[in-house]
């Protein structure tokens, strides 16, 4: 059971949208804290042609204005994801929208990709302060309304290339009317052609998968993937299913389920999409990871890399750190010298 800081149990009082400013002021204003120190060679990975010093990084939807990138990448990750912005500015859904269900470890939202689009994402990332060796990506949809996805994903492909290192298609958030039909492999493959022509500066480019795909179409969408040029996959996004079990009073609010109740579902998916790939692809494990002992598992079960969003908000700033801590001697009781060599050993 890991303790969470004082700071962020009193975010957890407030209300959780605010509560979300809240922490992206603190961290514009540097109370985040830093991660002191290199991470462990032996947590070093290579992926799309990048170098990540640790595979640990922030999922999309915390810093969806790419206001925070630099606070982010000093507490330790070895990655960061902004976004994900739309082509035009837009205000996301109604409130409320944004759900903690501490009993369960998890969050539920409906947000809507709210966010200031891709201008204001690509003004702020021209003026970055990078933090050497971590990579940065951006994550894209489309807009809720006057949406043309073969337009609009190559657009902003073309927009963003040169100021990020990878790109990350996102076609599975379940808060935007109609966007998960664009999972089906016909019309991915659609979609990558169109964007292929934007892909001048050969920027690593990643689709982001929903886990509420069916198993039987999964084999097709991955081929779909690697046929269109594709680089990687996220898996997953967030979740429509509810686990009987969910204790939360919150748990019937609509929208998207994140954190514990979603490891073992976004796992298995992950290792269903390792054996289809066979290494075709770089993979990105994300759902329910709080500790390094989840790291370990979606790497065991053919992650190249990993994203955490809501173990971040529970545990607070400190959790990057304490995995980045964690792992080395984890590595060491199983017998392995990287975590590299662990990859896909669960499969």
């Amino acid at each position: 059971m890991q303790s969470t800081p004082l700071s962020t149990a009193l975010l957890h009082r407030v209300d959780p949208e605010r509560a979300h400013q809240l922490a992206i002021a603190g961290l514009l204003l540097g109370l985040g804290g830093h991660h002191d120190g290199a991470s462990d060679p032996a947590l070093a990975v290579e992926a799309m042609g990048l170098r990540f010093a640790n595979p640990i990084g922030i999922a999309a939807g915390f810093d969806k204005d790419a206001r925070v990138v630099r606070p982010l990448a000093r507490l330790g990750f070895g990655f960061v994801e902004a976004g994900t912005v739309t082509p035009l500015p837009q205000s996301g859904n109604a409130h409320p929208r944004l759900f903690r269900l501490p009993e369960d470890g998890a969050i539920i939202n409906r947000m809507g990709f709210n966010n200031r689009g891709i201008d204001a994402a690509l003004a702020r990332l021209a003026r970055l302060r990078r933090v050497p060796g971590v990579p940065v990506g951006l994550n894209l949809g489309i807009n809720k309304q006057g949406a043309a996805p073969l337009d609009d994903y190559p657009m902003l492909v073309q927009a963003a290339s040169p100021l990020v290192d990878y790109l990350v298609i996102n076609l599975s958030s379940p808060n935007t009317p109609g966007l998960r039909d664009l999972q089906q492999p016909d019309r991915v493959a659609g979609l990558l052609q169109a964007i292929a022509p934007a892909r001048r500066t050969r920027r690593p480019l990643l689709v982001k998968l929903s886990p509420d795909i069916a198993p039987g179409g999964l084999a097709d969408l991955v081929e779909a993937v690697i046929a269109g040029g594709a680089d990687g996959l996220i898996v997953t996004n967030t979740t429509l299913a509810r686990p009987e079990w969910l204790r939360s009073h919150h748990s019937r609010e609509s929208g998207g389920l994140s954190g514990e109740p979603l490891r073992a579902r976004s796992t298995a998916m992950l290792a269903a999409v390792a054996r289809i790939a066979k290494g075709r692809l770089a993979l990105v494990g994300c759902g329910g990871i709080a500790s390094a002992q989840d790291v370990l598992d979606k790497v065991r079960a053919g992650a190249d890399l990993v994203q955490l969003y809501t173990g971040f908000v529970q545990h607070g700033p400190g959790l990057v750190a304490r995995m980045l801590r964690d792992l080395p001697p984890l590595l060491r009781q199983q017998g392995l010298a990287r975590l590299a060599d662990a990859k896909g050993t669960a499969l």
